[in-house]
């Protein structure tokens, strides 16, 4: 039995985006930056786009530095979640999450157009105004799930229908 959209070009190739996260453990805790609020005001982990010829753990440590001002080692860092999260523009993005319990230098705040501030939370003790993504992983991580999927509130898919025989 084969299946078709019910509409005609509104499923071309979606634009595929790629990100790499960092779960930065200290003491039990995890690091959080809180975004300013004209950029939603929620606590969200490290880490940003995979840019041009860049690969994604190279992408993590500069987006680190940029961040939070410290740097990490690649020999560090372990993939512990592959998320997939169809976007409000329909777009498909894949974002890649590391753990780490080695740093050097000391943290700073190093986008601060950005993040207003740098502050260490327990995995049960999250903040209320998490960004909804990152609640979501960190607890598809704490149950030991490497991967899953997640689209944002009010983004809905078309059905499914048989083709005719």
């Amino acid at each position: 039995m084969s299946y078709i959209y019910p509409l005609k070009n509104i499923y071309r190739m979606a634009k595929n985006n790629l990100k790499a996260r960092l779960i930065l453990y200290h003491r039990g805790n995890i690091l959080l930056l809180r975004q300013k609020k004209n950029l939603g005001g929620n606590y969200t982990l490290v880490g940003g786009t995979v840019e041009g010829m860049e690969f994604a753990i190279h992408a993590l440590i500069r987006e680190t530095e940029e961040e939070a001002g410290i740097l990490l080692k690649k020999k560090d860092l372990q993939l512990v979640h592959v998320l997939h999260k169809r976007t409000k523009n329909k777009e498909h993005r894949i974002t890649l999450y590391f753990k780490a319990n080695f740093w050097e230098g000391e943290l700073k705040i190093g986008e601060p157009e950005k993040f207003k501030g740098v502050v260490w939370f327990s995995l049960n003790n999250l903040p209320a105004n998490l960004s909804e993504t990152v609640r979501h992983v960190l607890q598809e991580y704490r149950d030991g799930q490497m991967y899953s999927e997640f689209k944002n509130k009010g983004l809905e898919y078309l059905p499914k229908k048989k083709a005719a025989e």
